[in-house]
């Protein structure tokens, strides 16, 4: 028998992430956070591969966030 792959429900809690890292670089560049994650998936040969999956990652927690109010 194959054992399925159990979803960890605690991922973001086991990632290692610096908080407003991503907010800081779009600041920088006197945008928006939601501008430079538009930009980055617009243009992703243009930025180095940690902002890339900062962007995925903001992408991933914004949907996330707009599900759990959804319930509610």
């Amino acid at each position: 028998m194959s054992e399925k792959k159990k979803k960890d429900s605690k991922w973001i809690q086991k990632a290692d992430i610096k908080e407003g890292s991503f907010t800081r670089k779009a600041k920088k560049k006197g945008i928006t956070s939601a501008q430079l994650q538009a930009n980055v998936e617009k243009n992703p040969e243009k930025y180095d591969e940690k902002t890339r999956k900062q962007a995925q990652l903001r992408e991933t927690l914004v949907k996330l966030s707009k599900k759990k109010k959804a319930k509610k």
